[in-house]
């Protein structure tokens, strides 16, 4: 494949294998699209055309001769949560003969949470470079103008797809279909609401779907990747078990429900072990489809485990800077090239995963692409050995960096709090009982300077939500979801959600003062008119309340006379949830408003003066108007 694609890399005078630098980007006006990614396939195209049809040919080869990738990442499953790992309390028969099978990377590592986790996976960047620095509220968005692998991908001729929790933006050019991805399933919170016959969204849509959700994934998923087609596929399933709600099958809780074990363990156990049983699914229809031994598939997780269960003697879990918040199993599988048995000792990261696709895909590497991953096929095939790889440090992030750590082979320097560091050694004290800060302090000194000398050239305390864009063409309608909201004043001074700190799936509710409000930061990507819903609950319209929505010097007043009580849908939870429960919501058109540039935040407030404890939001949902009205 190589001696195929040698005229295209020295055409475009493009590297693959060196390590990305970074660079500047900018999100365009209009679409979102990639700008470096555009320039790139501008140059190919016009050498083509100055060279002619048979160049032509042989600078695109057909694209069945590229491998297809499968990418799987599960939600809150720890390293230890494998039975190779030496867990006794569960079996992970798929998972443990498909680390077999290939490579297993003993010291892989990703952020201490999801979203960040993600945007680091997709791009090979460090989250805080992508906009994505927490969870929900908005933080977990990630830039419309980062360049994602899908992208990469998609442009050499790839049909791309997504299947699960994406995370990183609900709205485009967020969204999945804005980050070059053909086809999503799933959902774009931080967690869902219920496992079982829920709704979920394809393209933008919503659609039902009928059983557990992660054979939900797993059924598009195949049905995507055995399609009769020419091109080559990229499939990413970000499955979001084991995350909460604590919900599984009969079938799998039964094997843990009498174990001798916390009960969340027992639960997480039981959606570990469905989870293996679809991972088998999918490499069982590789199989029997003939595309196997041309697949690259790659397991991993997104950060520690969500309950105290087996780490493996590691300190900390998910959400902790220490090593067992972000050390998590990940296996490569690619036959013929990545021997079976394969142990790699090195520290290795999820931001790794873009350059070594790429280099395993045989796949051009736009030269202003930038990232802060390595190619790992030097050591995945053998052709560097571990005491031949140059050492590194690794960055965790704990929101803007507030709290963190800095990994190298030997040491892990931790920022539990912020201005107060601690080191350890690794390789002696792997569960960081022992801290050698006084006896190494030139190392913490070093180490602590990388860390922040990184937080000053990302300005990481100026860190913002993301805007929610307003009007693009591919995205007419564009949901304000409550839990995206700022409230003023901070709770509870007369408006408040009704879970904690405004978790994703989150309402507002206690209406108590006509002096608080909530509001969403947004751009006006087309000045016009845009159609007005509410999606509201309202146990009694006696008296009515009135509401007042505001976008920059427009406004709309409201008075909602519909009594609509939002019926709470059952959930088949093992355990209490911390989360909100999904409701049936009562969708009203309001009116219209009128959004013009200056219009950066939307703003939702109560007119009345009297405490009206019955309304409740869950979301504004603003839609472009055509033609003259729009004008």
């Amino acid at each position: 494949m190589a001696d195929r694609l040698r005229l295209t890399r020295e055409t475009l005078s493009v590297s693959r294998t060196q390590q990305m630098v970074p660079r500047e980007r900018k999100l365009s006006a209009g679409s979102g699209k990639k700008l470096n990614l555009l320039s790139s396939l501008a140059v190919t195209t016009l050498t083509v055309l100055a060279f002619g049809s048979n160049l032509a040919h042989a600078l695109v080869p057909p694209a069945r001769e590229y491998p297809n990738v499968l990418l799987i990442m599960t939600d809150d499953q720890g390293w230890g949560d494998i039975t190779s790992h030496k867990n006794a309390h569960l079996k992970t028969p798929r998972l443990d003969a498909l680390a077999a099978s290939g490579a297993r990377l003993q010291r892989f590592y990703v952020s201490p949470v999801c979203a960040p986790t993600r945007a680091g996976l997709l791009t090979g960047r460090y989250h805080l470079r992508t906009g994505t620095h927490g969870v929900t509220r908005g933080r977990e968005n990630m830039r419309g103008s980062e360049d994602t692998v899908a992208e990469l991908f998609g442009h050499v001729g790839y049909r791309t797809g997504c299947f699960g929790k994406w995370h990183n933006g609900a709205h485009w050019p967020h969204h999945p279909n804005g980050q070059g991805f053909n086809e999503f399933v799933g959902f774009c919170a931080g967690h869902w609401n219920n496992y079982f016959s829920t709704s979920l969204e394809h393209n933008g849509k919503p659609i039902p779907s009928d059983g557990f959700i992660a054979d939900v994934f797993t059924d598009r998923a195949i049905d995507f990747m055995t399609r009769s087609d020419d091109a080559p596929f990229f499939c990413y399933v970000p499955y979001n078990t084991p995350h909460s709600p604590w919900q599984v099958p009969d079938s799998y809780w039964n094997r843990h429900v009498d174990a001798d074990l916390p009960i969340e363990a027992r639960c997480a156990y039981a959606m570990c072990e469905n989870i293996d049983d679809n991972v088998g699914r999918l490499l069982d229809a590789l199989k029997e489809h003939g595309l196997e031994e041309n697949t690259v598939v790659i397991f991993l997780t997104d950060n520690g485990p969500n309950s105290n269960r087996y780490n493996g003697d590691m300190k900390g879990r998910k959400g902790s800077v220490n090593e067992g918040g972000s050390r998590v199993p990940c296996f490569i599988r690619f036959p013929g090239v990545i021997k079976p048995g394969t142990e790699i000792d090195r520290i290795t990261a999820n931001l790794d995963l873009v350059p070594t696709l790429l280099e395993l895909c045989d796949i051009p590497t736009p030269a202003a692409i930038g990232g802060d991953g390595r190619d790992l096929t030097p050591l995945l095939t053998g052709k560097v050995a571990a005491e031949d790889w140059a050492d590194r440090s690794l960055m965790v992030f704990q929101g803007r960096g507030e709290k963190g750590a800095v990994r190298t082979q030997k040491w892990r320097a931790v920022q539990g709090k912020p201005g107060v560091w601690t080191l350890y050694d690794m390789e002696s004290d792997p569960s960081e009982t022992s801290n050698v800060a006084k006896q190494h302090p030139e190392v913490l000194k070093r180490l602590r300077g990388e860390y922040e000398a990184f937080l000053k050239e990302v300005d990481a305390g100026n860190m913002q939500p993301l805007p929610i864009q307003v009007g693009h063409d591919e995205w007419p309608t564009v949901k304000l979801p409550a839990h995206e909201a700022d409230l003023t004043p901070t709770p509870p001074n007369g408006l408040s959600y009704v879970g904690r700190s405004g978790w994703a799936n989150d309402w507002l509710t206690n209406w108590s003062s006509p002096d608080a409000f909530a509001s969403w930061p947004i751009q006006v990507v087309q000045p016009g008119n845009y159609a007005v819903s509410i999606e509201y609950s309202l146990k009694s319209a006696t008296p009515p309340p009135q509401i007042e929505l505001q976008a920059g010097s427009q406004t709309l007043a409201v008075t909602l006379h519909v009594a609509y009580e939002a019926e709470q849908i059952p959930s088949p939870d093992r355990i209490a949830r911390k989360e909100v429960f999904e409701r049936k919501w009562k969708t009203l058109k309001i009116g219209s408003l009128r959004l013009e540039d200056d219009a950066t935040r939307l703003t939702i407030r109560s007119l009345w003066a009297h405490k009206n404890p019955h309304l409740e939001v869950k979301s504004i949902a603003l839609t472009r108007l055509t033609g003259r009205s729009s004008e």
